[in-house]
């Protein structure tokens, strides 16, 4: 690969995100879940104890990641989506796919 070709491929990344609003009972964990998967993603998404937001991290291509990030401002239908809070640092490499945790 030559350098121009690294350059231009986005560096792997991870990002943490807390979606907020009426985000749990309404599939919103499988719905990322497929939305993740569907973008090659690895990492997990569960339920916050606080019963109103949902927690993730996930690694992979930043301009996935961005693609997610922005889907998660939606959501699945029946969620209403308050806030999403993300930052994004460094990946450890450590997951092998996307799974739902359960805490």
């Amino acid at each position: 690969m030559s350098a121009d070709a690294a350059e231009r491929e986005p560096a792997p990344r991870r990002m943490r995100a807390r979606v907020s609003g009426r985000v749990q009972g309404v599939g919103f964990r499988w719905w990322t879940l497929r939305q993740a998967q569907s973008l090659g993603l690895t990492g997990w998404v569960m339920n916050h104890p606080d019963e109103r937001s949902v927690e993730l991290l996930a690694e992979g291509d930043s301009r996935a990641l961005d693609l997610l990030e922005r889907a998660l401002h939606q959501g699945p239908p029946g969620a209403w989506v308050d806030s999403v809070e993300t930052s994004r640092e460094a990946p450890s490499g450590e997951f092998s796919r996307f799974t739902i945790s359960r805490g």
